[in-house]
């Protein structure tokens, strides 16, 4: 993730979720704010429905990997 920065602290999660938009689907729920000539930054969390956090982590890891490797492929905001 070289173009893309995290989302660490817990305000900048919470202005995605506030003022942000969401994409859903029977898996994954996506959030994101656009932000118009910015670079992306990308938060990854996962519900504590997901039992054990192996899981949690290891789904985590694998979303972060699957978004590296389509990163060159989005526009930047």
């Amino acid at each position: 993730m070289k173009l893309t920065q995290p989302l660490r602290l817990n305000y900048e999660f919470s202005r995605v979720y506030q003022k942000g938009r969401f994409l859903a689907d029977h898996h994954v729920v996506l959030h994101y704010l656009r932000r118009p000539g910015r670079g992306n930054r990308l938060g990854v969390t996962a519900s504590r429905k997901i039992k054990g956090s192996v899981r949690r982590n290891r789904i985590k890891r694998l979303l972060r990997e699957s978004y590296r490797l389509s990163e060159e492929r989005l526009t930047a905001g």
